[in-house]
């Protein structure tokens, strides 16, 4: 799952908030051109241009050209991560994940053209898609990491990873946001995207009953 929200961060001040705008100018100055004239074919002076930024600027944000392409917004993770965890006692895990993605997508309608262009220039290039589907797998590790110390209490995840459940709840979540995005996307005149967001994880926390007929 990836995210450009510039919302729900931790110690966010001004200093921090014209780091994040200039980190995600230019990974939409990135997935913008990449998806006009091919990633392979977007170089560094390109996208730095792009985001009225200098080369040097670049590389304070990314260590390569790639990272512009694949990591949208590396704080995303840790700002859901924290969002866990300081979520009131009485959420359970499902309800705490659930708020704190809500957080990071509360502008997904205004940031869905973007995030559709990134998910066609990761397919137009494979090894951009597998550097992804591994930033997928890692955001995905963070936040069962996260659930497990929720569970837990003790700032201890355990030696042997987080668990099962954990596990699950965080593979689950993004699997739901997936679903809210796809169903949202064919049918937007409908409702809004959080609305469908929040449905699809009331189906979760019911135990996804059927449909009556």
């Amino acid at each position: 799952m990836q995210l450009m929200s510039e919302k729900g961060a931790a110690g966010g001040g001004l200093r921090e908030r014209k780091k994040r705008a200039t980190r995600a100018a230019l990974s939409e100055a990135a997935v913008r051109l990449a998806a006009e004239h091919g990633a392979e074919k977007v170089t560094v002076e390109a996208i730095s241009a792009a985001a009225g930024v200098s080369v040097r600027t670049f590389f304070n944000y990314f260590d390569s050209r790639d990272d512009a392409f694949v990591v949208i917004d590396a704080d995303a993770g840790a700002r859901m991560r924290h969002a866990v965890l300081e979520a009131p006692a009485h959420l359970s895990p499902l309800a705490a994940l659930r708020e704190a993605m809500a957080a990071e997508l509360a502008e997904a309608e205004q940031q869905h053209e973007l995030w559709r262009l990134h998910a066609e220039v990761l397919h137009a290039s494979p090894h951009l898609l597998a550097r992804g589907v591994g930033a997928h797998m890692a955001a995905e590790a963070d936040l069962a990491d996260a659930i497990a110390l929720r569970l837990r209490g003790d700032g201890d995840t355990g030696g042997d990873g987080p668990g099962l459940y954990p596990r699950l709840l965080a593979a689950v979540a993004g699997a739901a946001v997936r679903t809210s995005m796809d169903h949202w996307s064919a049918h937007q005149e409908e409702a809004a995207f959080l609305d469908v967001f929040r449905e699809v994880f009331t189906l979760l926390a019911a135990g996804l009953p059927a449909p009556s007929a």
